[in-house]
Parts: C-alpha cells; structure tokens; sequence
C-alpha cells in the first residue's frame, strides 16, 4: 500500500507518517540513503501536508549555530512563511539536543577580524536566526537535551514549547561573557515576568523541565524521546483550525504585548485588523454551528479531513467488497 513518508530526522532517523507515535517512545532504526544524504545539511526541512518541519542538524556540536547556519534557518524559515500550504511550523534539533546556541569556536576564531564579527552581530535578522523579527506564521519548538544560551532565545522566538522531561534549559553564555543579542532579555520577562527573568538571565543557571513548566517558561512537558512527535501533534491541532482566524489573534496577542502603548490602542488594532476574508471565513464557521457542528464543546467535524489519493482508492475497493 503507497503511504506519505514523514521524514524526520530525530536521531537521524527516518519516520513513516503512521508512526509518529513512535517518538513517544523513543527513536526508530529505520534509515534510508535520502536520510544519510540530507545528514550532511545544517538545516533539514520537511512537510507533511501543512506541517512544516524545521531541523537544526549539527549534532556534533550539539546543535550550535554558527553564522552561516543561521542565515540558512533564517532562509528556511522565510520559506515557511511564504509557503501558502504550510499553516504551522515545527523547530527542532537534531541527534539529542534541540541548540547549544551560537558556536562560540567560530567566534574565537575571528580575533583578528573584528569587523566580520561586528557584522555577523549586527545582521538584521539575527545572529541564530530571524530572532530579530516576529514570525508570521505560528511556531511550535521541540526542545531535547540542551538549550541553552541562544537556543534557549531560539526556543523564545517559537509561539510554543514542548520539552522533554531530561532536556535542560539557561543561558550558559554567562559564564563567558558573551551577551544575549538575539530576543533573550526582551521575550522572556514578557513570558514569565521580569523578577524570574533576571533570576536566569544573571545567574545563567540551569533550569529542569519541571521548574520550566510551573514558571511558564515551557507549555509542555513529555517523556525522554516524544518531543518531535509531541510537538508535531500540538501543530497539527493548531493547523486545524481556520487560519486567517489563527494568524488575526495571534498577532493581536504579540502587538498587544509588545507594541502598544495603552490598552486601549490595543483593542482598537483587535478591531480594526478583521479583514473581509476573515468575517467571510467566521460566517463558514458559523453556518457550521448552524448546522450543529461543534455543538456540546465537541472539536469532531470542525475541519473536513482531506484524504490522500490512496486513502481514496483504498476505500473505494472496500466498499466495492
């Protein structure tokens, strides 16, 4: 029987679509020549209908980003949002850890050219990646192993954040001396407050999964080796839903946040952005209701399941039977 192949590269490993719930329970053996060809890439991207996975491959540094792997995430990640199948999008490491942050090595390196450095800093994107901008599209992040001192900005930019119960969390860059320039001390006390953001920000101390969850930092927590799949599943209940609905609150939710100046300028921007397409999609839904969809709270029928071509075929032969 043909079946879609996800291709997901936790652990380097290669994931039919109907075991994602495989990752629950660890990694699968299964490994074809496309995988060891695409190991070789600083960035994986693969798409399963419109899921867009995103991987940081670069597991013998644990995932650190050096520049050049960052213009590409950031490269990748403008694809996603420019793609017009792709709704939700899913960031995550690959080999064990999600990011280590920026690959110092490359910095260390540069001593005697002080302006490539100034210039790698002041890229407009960002130094890790399009840290530097919100994102148009939401975001979900897997976090494994470590994340820790720009990854942990990386996990930031991301809308939401599933970690594994063994993964660890800080900025670790404090112990050298190197600043949190991509988003850190801007998005973080805006998650979890202030106090609790200087605790982190200034000790540079590691934070367990369990701590992550109580103070809000992460939105998920799941056992050793079900991150991706976890994390591709709460994409796919936001990919769901009608999305220019999605996109309209989510960026009245960041410029409420981030942006305005008064509560009551916020509420006038939540207005003013509903669009004619959006009321157009709000009345689909409503005639929906109408009909007795989603009635009782139920979330069944909201979204007509879109079947794959052998999904089809297959249920007209047993129907023939």
């Amino acid at each position: 029987m043909a079946m879609n192949v996800l291709k997901s590269y936790r652990c380097g490993q290669v994931i039919s679509r109907n075991k994602l719930k495989i990752l629950s329970r660890g990694c699968t053996t299964v490994v074809d020549d496309l995988g060891k060809e695409r190991m070789a890439d600083s960035i994986v991207v693969e798409k399963e209908n419109n899921i867009t996975l995103i991987g940081i491959n670069r597991p013998k540094v644990r995932n650190a980003i050096d520049s050049m792997t960052g213009m590409k995430l950031s490269a990748a990640i403008a694809d996603f949002e420019n793609d017009p199948k792709a709704d939700v999008g899913v960031l995550h490491g690959i080999g064990g850890s999600f990011c280590s942050g920026y690959d110092l090595s490359e910095l260390a390196g540069q001593h005697d050219d002080p302006l490539k450095t100034q210039s790698i800093v002041h890229n407009p994107e960002g130094v890790m990646g399009p840290t530097r901008r919100m994102i148009r599209k939401p975001l979900v992040c897997a976090i494994t192993g470590y994340c820790v001192a720009g990854g942990l900005e990386l996990a930031l930019m991301c809308d939401l954040r599933v970690m594994e119960e063994n993964a660890m969390l800080g900025f670790y860059n404090r112990r050298f001396g190197v600043p949190l320039i991509d988003g850190g001390t801007v998005r973080l006390p805006a998650l979890i407050g202030l106090s609790r953001a200087l605790d982190l920000i200034l000790t540079g101390r590691t934070v367990s999964a369990k701590e992550a969850l109580e103070i809000g930092l992460v939105n998920r927590v799941v056992a050793v080796g079900a991150g991706l799949g976890q994390a591709y599943n709460l994409a796919m209940s936001i990919a769901k839903y009608p999305q220019l609905c999605i996109r309209h609150d989510r960026d009245s939710a960041y410029y409420g946040t981030f942006s305005a100046q008064s509560l009551e300028e916020a509420l006038e921007r939540e207005a003013s952005n509903v669009s004619v397409e959006l009321l157009q999609e709000a009345k689909q839904g409503a005639e929906k209701f109408r009909q007795g969809i989603g009635r009782g709270g139920s979330f069944s029928g909201v979204k007509e399941r879109k079947l794959a071509d052998w999904e089809k075929a297959e249920m007209t032969h047993e129907s023939k039977l």
